[in-house]
Parts: structure tokens; C-alpha cells; sequence
């Protein structure tokens, strides 16, 4: 039995028809490109050092995965720049948002604990328990826990979107980009958010709610009252 054969696509025969194939291609990768370009431009004062960001009463960590039930090299280093900002007296209170969709899965209580050893009051921590993707947390922030302003703190190749999202969810946002080494982890991570961009550009258009959202939270005002007393 003879397979048939399989053809591949056809390029255009024609000068006029390569062009406009080169321009199509052109007008694709353009296309693709714009959220990221978006994503710069909205967010390009406002990212920031552990030295230099204004202060502010509320940071908030966002979730990168947990190894064993302990932080993540990543998520720890997230985590080392909002308790020196704690320790530096920049900011008052850490809203740690992250996923624990399962029983065995809890990224805010492992921030949690991390944060408190290393030198953390627990009473100046908020767990935001649905944080399962950037946008939700962004708009949980604002909208479950009350937050209008914050500094925001990721890696670099992600800040910029969480910025983004979170101005575009009503919280006033400057970001820190912690440092990371360049491995595979964070190379996957710079890939990826070319195409979280356009995610993100699509979240700011259609606004969609969190996948959970749930009534209001005192747990940022509590703490931020405890803080002054």
C-alpha cells in the first residue's frame, strides 16, 4: 500500500505574492509583539530597587512554587526583599498572595512561615489564599483586602506585567524586580511572558473576576492598625 504523500505548503511564485507573504509575517510578529511594548511602556517609571522605591505600607510576594513545602530559591528571594524592606522600616505589612487550590499545596503559608523566620511579625502578614494567577491577585488586592497602593515584588523577567495588571486593577504599584540566576528556570520564565503578555493585555480589556472571589478581608486594615498602636 503506497502512502500518499504529503505536501508542504506552497511559497508564492510570484514577487508580488512573496511580498505581501513577507509582509503578513511582518505584520504578525508586530502583532505579537505589542502587548509586551504595551506592558513597557505603562510600566516604565514605576519599577524600582529595594533601595530606592518609595515607601509604602503594604508589599505584596507574589507565589512561585514551593520544593518540598518550602519556598522556592525564586520565591525566596522575593521573600528576602520584602523582610529587608520590613527591617528597613519602607513598609508596614506583607500581603502574601499564592495558590492553595489543594490540600497538599499551600504557597502562602510556606511565605508565611519563611517571612516570620526571618524576622517578620506574624500579626504584620495577610495570606490572600487565591492568588492563582496575576490578575486574580492583582484584583483580590484591591478589591478583597482593600489595598490602593503597594510595592510589588517578583522577579525581573515578571515584574513588569504584575505592575501592569495590578495599576489596571486600581492599585497604585511600584515594582521590585529581585535578582535571579540565569538558569533554565529563569530563561523559561522571560519565554513565557511573551506570551503571558498578551494574556495580560486581553485581562485589562475584558476585566474578567477572579476565579474565586469571595467577600471582603480586614486582614490588611488589622494589620496596618496593629502597626500603629
Amino acid at each position: 500500500m503506497r502512502l500518499p504523500k504529503v505536501r508542504g505548503p506552497r511559497l508564492p511564485r510570484t514577487r508580488a505574492g512573496r511580498r505581501r507573504l513577507v509582509q503578513a509575517v511582518m505584520a504578525g510578529c508586530v502583532l505579537a509583539l505589542l502587548p509586551s511594548t504595551w506592558m513597557y511602556v505603562v510600566t516604565g517609571d514605576r519599577l524600582r530597587t529595594t533601595a530606592d522605591v518609595p515607601r509604602t505600607e503594604v508589599a505584596v510576594v507574589f507565589g512561585a512554587g514551593l520544593w518540598d513545602g518550602e519556598p522556592s530559591p525564586y520565591l525566596a528571594h522575593r521573600l528576602d526583599a520584602a523582610a529587608k524592606l520590613y527591617r528597613e522600616n519602607r513598609i508596614e505589612v506583607v500581603l502574601v498572595t499564592g495558590d492553595n487550590s489543594r490540600e497538599d499545596y499551600d504557597e502562602p503559608d510556606a511565605m508565611r512561615a519563611y517571612l516570620t523566620r526571618h524576622g517578620v511579625p506574624d500579626t504584620r502578614i495577610v495570606s490572600d489564599y487565591a492568588g492563582f494567577d496575576t490578575w486574580d491577585s492583582c484584583v483580590r488586592a484591591r478589591k478583597i483586602f482593600g489595598v490602593h497602593k503597594a510595592v510589588l515584588i517578583s522577579q525581573g523577567f515578571h515584574i513588569r506585567r504584575a505592575v501592569a495588571l495590578c495599576q489596571a486593577a486600581g492599585v497604585t504599584s511600584y515594582g521590585i524586580g529581585v535578582d535571579a540566576k540565569h538558569d533554565v528556570t529563569w530563561y523559561y520564565g522571560g519565554t513565557r511572558e511573551i506570551l503571558a503578555a498578551g494574556k495580560a493585555a486581553l485581562n485589562v480589556v475584558v476585566r474578567p473576576d477572579p476565579r474565586f472571589l469571595g467577600p471582603k478581608e480586614p486582614g490588611v486594615a488589622d494589620a496596618l492598625a496593629s502597626a500603629r498602636r
